[in-house]
């Protein structure tokens, strides 16, 4: 568990603009030497590690999304578009524990770059009220949550998670036995969790929870990431 003086530091630690291999922004934070996104692409590397392994492989039409790190909210923003492309229903709910700031938002290009006739629904997951439900279309329906992943209340039914913590060698804490305990908890039968990480030591804890894994090839730059399954078979 983490200090109070540790989520203050953390909170505080500069993050720089910096432009990924498909022209798509990221954040550094130089104190971890850690990016939010793969600087060979970051619309790339949430594409296809989230939305083509995770969402285009969960069959329901009306769905609950649990995210774990809002970040930039790129991967909302894809999910919210692909929702609306494909008629489904989401309940996207995505734990936070440092949001960013508005000047920070305003400089991300991910309206401008991914579509730009609808970035104002980029704005909008941004200034959605923190711990609320806000519906920003018809069909997708926000709960950013600002806490913990490990100390909060989780949905119930999720069916497909999107584990996009900071990296296991940067955040330990977010990569325990008793957070995949919790998610396969609370997953529907069928769920879908999906990670860029491929650490065998991780997906030894996603198995030990009940988890069907497997390694699939990753995002550019990435070999292999990790799809598990909620499966009693």
């Amino acid at each position: 568990m983490q200090s109070n003086a540790s989520i203050v530091v953390q909170n505080q630690m500069k993050r720089e603009l910096q432009q990924t291999a498909d022209g798509s922004h990221t954040l550094f934070i130089p104190e971890m030497d850690e990016h939010y996104h793969s600087v060979n692409g970051a619309v790339q590397e949430s594409r296809h590690v989230f939305i083509e392994a995770g969402l285009h492989h969960q069959a329901k039409k009306n769905i609950t999304v649990f995210e774990i790190g809002f970040g930039t909210g790129l991967n909302a923003f894809l999910t919210l578009l692909d929702a609306e492309e494909n008629n489904r229903s989401v309940n996207y709910y995505s734990i936070e524990l440092y949001p960013l700031g508005a000047e920070l938002v305003r400089a991300l290009n991910y309206g401008d770059v991914i579509c730009p006739e609808k970035k104002e629904w980029f704005e909008a997951l941004h200034v959605a009220t923190w711990n609320e439900a806000v519906r920003i279309t018809d069909r997708f329906t926000l709960h950013k949550i600002q806490g913990d992943s490990n100390h909060c209340e989780l949905p119930e039914e999720i069916d497909l998670v999107y584990f996009d913590a900071f990296a296991p060698d940067k955040q330990p804490e977010m990569w325990s036995q008793e957070i995949f305990d919790k998610l396969y908890a609370h997953m529907a039968e069928g769920g879908i969790l999906t990670t860029y990480c491929a650490k065998g030591v991780v997906r030894r804890m996603m198995q030990k929870a009940g988890y069907s894994v497997e390694r699939i090839p990753g995002p550019p730059g990435k070999r292999e990431m990790l799809r598990a399954i909620k499966s009693s078979l």
